[in-house]
């Protein structure tokens, strides 16, 4: 087995090999727009391509090192981390980080862990959050409204009945409308963002890919929530949301993830990734209704080459992440166009 990096010819070999939206070819040209630096390697045997690992690298300033990371990558093995420990030595990488698109419940769970420790490897900040809620979408439609919250059922019903309508529209009229949401969304709740910049170039890179689609719920003639959702291979992803606070009594929110479920059905897909979770907030509530299954990721998993300048990095990290924390409270995403 070697590795090395995947070239243009391979794209849709690469494509082909991976699991993740977020590992795609385009989700890597999106994220090259938005000015970080990315990395396709492939893990060939012989000739033949059997793994590919998206990793965005992300240079400290002033200096000729950077840090890497992979999100949402294969199950690592032995040979895997060998092969990229060394790539990193020789690219003055500071450290790899590793959050596989593995559950805790995988097979090789147990040998994994075993490896994060022979590697030297300790917990690192996630990218995304360590549980998502998955529907599964092989089931009928009944089975899924059976397995619902009562007052989720009960919602879904009391929209249909005030003459709420979830349509995919994918023009650039419904998805400006998105970002006044998001706009508005991010300032009511006080979280901090990606800017409309970044959505911009994600929606333009992944709608053009037929990764991306988005559903609006329109009440009265007034676009009430509108989604992101992403399609790769046989799965679902719900990974950006946002709505306004008009019309709460009509729930709108909760006729577009049951058109979202019915979407995804249609296409034959097998699984609906509701994209993280977190006890503390209002959004996993919501979630949890639609009667998901709590899917427990590895985690996040960083690889040290420089110790040193990693601790110290970790250390920035902290300071850095609490301090959009705080900018997120007083600043909305309308301040970061």
């Amino acid at each position: 087995m070697t590795i090395h990096e995947v070239t243009a010819e391979e794209h849709n070999d690469y494509n082909g090999v991976v699991d993740h939206p977020v590992q795609t070819w385009e989700w890597g040209e999106f994220r090259e727009k938005t000015g970080n630096k990315i990395l396709r390697l492939g893990l060939y045997d012989k000739n033949k391509l059997v793994e590919g690992y998206l990793l965005t690298l992300h240079r400290l300033p002033y200096t000729n090192r950077c840090v890497a990371m992979l999100a949402k990558g294969p199950a690592p093995t032995r040979q895997m981390l060998i092969n990229l420990r060394d790539w990193a030595r020789q690219e003055n990488i500071i450290f790899i980080r590793f959050e596989p698109n593995t559950s805790l419940t995988h097979k090789s769970t147990q040998h994994i862990l075993e490896l994060f420790k022979t590697f030297k490897m300790c917990a690192g900040r996630p990218f995304f959050n360590k549980k998502t809620p998955e529907i599964d979408l092989t089931q009928s439609e009944e089975e899924l409204l059976k397995k619902m919250h009562p007052k989720t059922r009960y919602n879904i019903r009391l929209a249909q009945r005030h003459g709420v309508e979830v349509t995919e529209d994918n023009s650039e009229e419904s998805f400006a409308r998105y970002l006044d949401l998001m706009d508005e969304t991010t300032r009511r709740q006080n979280y901090f963002a990606h800017t409309e910049h970044y959505h911009k170039l994600m929606w333009k890179t992944l709608r053009l890919a037929g990764i991306a689609h988005l559903l609006k719920a329109v009440y009265q003639r007034t676009t009430l929530a509108s989604w992101i959702l992403f399609v790769w291979k046989d799965k679902l992803y719900y990974p950006y949301g946002a709505s306004n606070n008009e019309h709460r009594n009509v729930m709108a929110p909760y006729a577009t993830m049951w058109q979202a479920i019915k979407f995804g059905k249609s296409l034959n897909l097998k699984s609906f990734d509701l994209w993280g979770s977190d006890e503390a907030k209002g959004y996993t509530r919501f979630k949890e209704g639609f009667g998901p299954k709590n899917i427990e990721s590895l985690g996040t998993w960083d690889m040290p080459i420089n110790n040193n300048l990693y601790y110290l990095y970790r250390l920035a990290e902290e300071i850095r992440w609490k301090f959009l924390k705080l900018k997120a409270r007083f600043i909305p995403l309308s301040s970061f166009r």
